[in-house]
C-alpha cells in the first residue's frame, strides 16, 4: 500500500534503482502532502471512531487544496499538469458482455487447454481469502463464518463474470479501513457498491478534479498501521525465526511484487514450521516396566519379580505429526536406550496422540525395527489407527516379528506374563494358601488360623462374586486365577478398571469400612477364592487380637503399596 501510494503520486513504481528520482523537490512536496493527510488520519480517528471522520479529513484536504490554489493563484490546469490531480478519463460507454458474434466465434476446443489456468485462478482465490479473512479475524478480533463467506464470493465471482467482470476477493485492507473509520456494518459495503454502480453511469471526468495526494494519504495510513502492527509490533509478539521471515517476505514483496512475494513466503513458511516441527519432541513420555504397568493387580512374588527385571520393558508415548525429523529423533533416542538398557526385551510404542504419519517416517522406523532385533528385543506397536497401519503396512513394516495390540494396557500386560513367566520358571511355582497367608502375615500360625475362618470357593469365569451397591459383607483372597473389577455407568453401561491376579485381596476395605461395596466383582478366568466374611472376621478380633492386628497391618501394606505404585504412574505421566 505504500509504494502504491508513492506511485500514485508520482507515477513511478519505487524501486532501489529509481531511489534518486524520489529526492526530488516536486516529488517530494507530493508525498510531504500525502504524509500531513496520513498523519491527519491518525490523529483524528485515534480521537474519534465516528463513520463521519475519514471522509470529513479527505473531503477537508480536498477543500484545502483549492483554497490553496485560489490563494496562490494557480491555475488548476497548472496543478493538473504538474501531476497534483489526476488525468481527467474519457467518457466510457457500458458494452454489453454477452455477444453472439463473439460467442459464436469462440474456439471452444481451447477449453481443455485452460483448465490448468482456470483451477490456478480458483486455487489463488481461495488461498486468498482464506489468508485475507484470517488476517481480518485477528486485527478485528471477531470470528467470520468462513462456510457462509466462502458461498458468498462464489455467487459474487459468478455473477461478476456473467457481467464481463474479473475474479474478486474479499480485502483486508478495505475492510481494515472501513473498520477503522468506525463504519462496522454492512450498510459500508453497500455504500461503496452504489458509489462503484454510479460511477458507471457518470462522468469520469470528475476524477481530475481530485487531488492526488487525498488518495495517496489514504494509503500512507492504512499502510503505515499496517507497518506498525505487522513489522514492528509483531517483533514484541513473534519468535526470531518468524519475525525475521516476515521481514524477508515484507522485503521480497517490495522488490518483486506482491503476488511473488506472497507464493516465496509460503515456501519460506512452509521450511519454517517445518523446522519447528522437528523441534517437537515425538515423545510425549518414555516409561519402564518398574514405574508404569498394567490394570491387573499381581502377588507379592509376581510384583517382586517384576520390580526387579521391569526395565526390560521400555515404553514411550508418542505425539503429534510424525515426519523425517521428528521421527529421526525418535530412531537416535532409542538407539541410546538400547545402548543404556541392554537387557530391554520389549519395546512399546503408543500412538494414540499420533496425528499422522508420513513415508519418511517409516523410514526411521525400519532403522529402529534393525537396531532392536539386534539387541534382541521385540517391538509392540499400541493404539494403532487404520491410516497408520495402512502406512506401516504398505511400507512392508508390520510382520511376524511386530506385535500389535489394541490398547496400552493389552500390551502392558502381556510384556508382564512374558517377563514374569520367564523369570518364575528358574525358580517359582504356585503357593498354597498356607504359604502365602504366612508370608502375607509374618506368621505359620497366624496363617492356619485365619485359614480357619475362611470359606473355599470356586467359580467359573463370568460369576459374579460381589455386586455394585450390595453391603460389603465379605473380603476375599484370590489364590489362583483372576477378577476383574466392573464400575456401573450411566444407560447400563460399565468399565472394567482394574485385574486382580493369584495372591491378591478383593474387598478389604469394605469389609473394615462397612461400607457399600464401590463396584462389581466377576470372575474373568476359573478362580479359587477364600472368603472371610463380616462375621467371622468380628469373631477374629474378639477372639485373636493378634491375628486382627496382623491381618489389618497386611491390609495397610497393601494400600501402601498400591498407593507408592500410583505416585508413580502420575509421576510418569507429568514428565
Amino acid at each position: 500500500m505504500i509504494t502504491g501510494a508513492m506511485q500514485v503520486v508520482t507515477d513511478q513504481r519505487p524501486a532501489l534503482t529509481n531511489i534518486g528520482a524520489f529526492l526530488d523537490a516536486a516529488i517530494a512536496a507530493k508525498l510531504a502532502a500525502g504524509l500531513i493527510v496520513a498523519v491527519t488520519l491518525f490523529l483524528a480517528l485515534r480521537r474519534s471512531k465516528s463513520p463521519f471522520v475519514l471522509p470529513g479529513v479527505l473531503l477537508a484536504a480536498i477543500v484545502a487544496t483549492y483554497l490553496f490554489l485560489v490563494l496562490t493563484g494557480s491555475p488548476l490546469v497548472v496543478a493538473q499538469a504538474e501531476g497534483w490531480m489526476f488525468r481527467p478519463q474519457p467518457m466510457a460507454g457500458l458494452i454489453s458482455p454477452w455477444q453472439p458474434d463473439a460467442l459464436r466465434g469462440f474456439s471452444w476446443t481451447a477449453l481443455p487447454a485452460l483448465a490448468g489456468d482456470l483451477l490456478a485462478v480458483m486455487f489463488v482465490t481461495v488461498i486468498n481469502f482464506l489468508l485475507n479473512t484470517t488476517g481480518i479475524e485477528i486485527a478485528s478480533r471477531a470470528e467470520a463464518n468462513i462456510e457462509r463467506d466462502l458461498k458468498v464470493l462464489g455467487l459474487a465471482n459468478i455473477a461478476t463474470a456473467a457481467l464481463g467482470g474479473y475474479v474478486s476477493c474479499t480485502s483486508f485492507s478495505r475492510s481494515m479501513l472501513v473498520r477503522m473509520a468506525g463504519a462496522t456494518s454492512r450498510m459500508s459495503g453497500l455504500t461503496v457498491a452504489a458509489i462503484s454502480a454510479a460511477v458507471l453511469v457518470a462522468d469520469p471526468g470528475f476524477l481530475g478534479y481530485v487531488p492526488k495526494y487525498v488518495l495517496a494519504g489514504l494509503l500512507f495510513y492504512l499502510g503505515g498501521g499496517l507497518v506498525y502492527q505487522w513489522i514492528i509490533r509483531s517483533s514484541w509478539q513473534l519468535l526470531r525465526l518468524e519475525y525475521l521471515s516476515l521481514i524477508a517476505i515484507a522485503l521480497l514483496i517490495v522488490n518483486v511484487g506482491f503476488i511473488a512475494g506472497v507464493l516465496i513466503g509460503v515456501v519460506i513458511g512452509c521450511a519454517t514450521f517445518a523446522l519447528s516441527a522437528s523441534r517437537v519432541n515425538a515423545i510425549k513420555f518414555s516409561f519402564d516396566g518398574t514405574e508404569y504397568r498394567s490394570s491387573l493387580d499381581r502377588g507379592p512374588q509376581e510384583q517382586a519379580l517384576l520390580a526387579e527385571h521391569g526395565r526390560e520393558i521400555q515404553g514411550m508415548a508418542l505425539q503429534s505429526y510424525l515426519f523425517f525429523g521428528s521421527a529421526n529423533r525418535l530412531y537416535q533416542h532409542v538407539k541410546a536406550l538400547l545402548a543404556q538398557q541392554p537387557s530391554c526385551r520389549f519395546l512399546i510404542f503408543d500412538f494414540r496422540r499420533v496425528t499422522g504419519i508420513d513415508s519418511s517416517a517409516t523410514q526411521s522406523f525400519a532403522q529402529i525395527k534393525q537396531a532392536t532385533s539386534e539387541a534382541g528385543a521385540r517391538i509392540v506397536l499400541v493404539n494403532l489407527t487404520p491410516e497408520l497401519q495402512r502406512a506401516f503396512r504398505a511400507a512392508r513394516f508390520i510382520a511376524d516379528d511386530i506385535t500389535v495390540v489394541p490398547d496400552l494396557d493389552r500390551a502392558l500386560e502381556s510384556c508382564e506374563n512374558a517377563i514374569s513367566g520367564a523369570h518364575r520358571a528358574q525358580g517359582g511355582e504356585t503357593r498354597s494358601l498356607r504359604a502365602w497367608l504366612s508370608e502375607a502375615l509374618g506368621d505359620p500360625q497366624l496363617a492356619d488360623r485365619l485359614a480357619e475362618y475362611c470359606r473355599r470357593l470356586e467359580v467359573r469365569a463370568g460369576n459374579i462374586i460381589a455386586r455394585q451397591g450390595d453391603a460389603a459383607a465379605a473380603m476375599h483372597f484370590i489364590l489362583e486365577g483372576r477378577v476383574g473389577i466392573i464400575v456401573d455407568l450411566p444407560e447400563g453401561r460399565s468399565m472394567r478398571v482394574r485385574s486382580l491376579g493369584r495372591h491378591i485381596t478383593v474387598g478389604e476395605m469394605g469389609l473394615i469400612t462397612r461400607s457399600p461395596r464401590s463396584a462389581t466383582i466377576q470372575a474373568e478366568a476359573a478362580s479359587v477364592l477364600y472368603e472371610l466374611d463380616a462375621e467371622a472376621f468380628e469373631r477374629i478380633k474378639r477372639a485373636h487380637p493378634a491375628l486382627s492386628q496382623a491381618l489389618l497391618a497386611y491390609v495397610v501394606r497393601v494400600m501402601a503399596e498400591r498407593l507408592s505404585f500410583a505416585n508413580r504412574a502420575i509421576g510418569v505421566l507429568q514428565r
